[in-house]
């Protein structure tokens, strides 16, 4: 059975440099923490990625409290985080990761769709949503989406939340807040699920810019994450709901 307090070496970070300076050959892996009481469910989640050269599993936890600790002290690109757990909930332990740092990315793993935990986690700062009964590549995908600043959600989640979003705004409401005409042309695409280089690209602006304009839009709005602002785009008919 795994040591569910084990953590690992810290590897590289993102941009290839060692500890010591030296200059390393090998691309940097995406450095992954796994959040969850089941220690089956970590322990497969580690079989898997160690098949990936691309994502590396830096520590394992198997609370909330436990996962909120091991991210400040490891720093990992992306967490894996169920919900549903003993001492902290998944909820709480996302916000209070998000507040000490920010660039880490956070997906959501659980065995259900509810609502109100759904909404919950996606407005403490969670980059995707999938379901634990997905296939492994799509929880791969959900990884690297999360660590190229994309959202990744789980289909039936993606319905969940457009059709809660068609309910409860009326079709005449518009926006509101003070954007600039190219910071609704970013948000719309954001809405599409693009990555700050694909909004570039789309754009005729360099990444930088685009992060810039991401960073405006998420301050004028109030919102904590890019996912945040793919719903409002969506919510606000900036681009077509999921599903349709």
């Amino acid at each position: 059975m795994l040591d569910s307090t084990r953590s690992y070496p810290d590897p590289a970070r993102r941009d290839g440099a060692s500890a010591e300076g030296a200059d390393v050959t090998e691309p940097s892996k995406i450095r992954v923490l796994i959040v969850d009481d089941h220690s089956v469910v970590r322990m497969g989640l580690r079989m898997f990625f160690d098949h990936q050269p691309d994502i590396e599993v830096v520590g394992e936890a198997t609370d909330g409290s436990e996962g909120v600790a091991m991210a400040r002290r490891l720093e990992p690109d992306v967490v894996l985080m169920d919900l549903l757990m003993p001492n902290m909930d998944g909820v709480t332990a996302i916000g209070r990761i998000k507040a000490e740092r920010p660039v880490t990315e956070i997906v959501t793993m659980t065995s259900f769709i509810e609502e109100e935990q759904v909404t919950a986690a996606l407005e403490a700062g969670a980059s995707g949503y999938v379901l634990k009964d997905a296939e492994a590549d799509e929880v791969a995908a959900a990884v690297r989406a999360a660590y190229n600043g994309e959202v990744h959600l789980d289909p039936a989640v993606a319905r969940l939340l457009a059709q809660r979003m068609r309910n409860r705004r009326s079709p005449d409401e518009g926006l509101v807040e003070p954007l600039t005409d190219r910071e609704k042309d970013v948000l719309s695409l954001l809405g599409q699920g693009m990555s700050n280089k694909e909004i570039g690209t789309a754009l005729f602006i360099t990444e930088r810019t685009a992060r810039t304009y991401v960073s405006n839009i998420l301050g004028k709005l109030g919102l904590a994450s890019r996912t945040q602002a793919a719903l409002y785009a969506v919510e606000h008919k900036l681009v077509q709901p999921p599903g349709n």
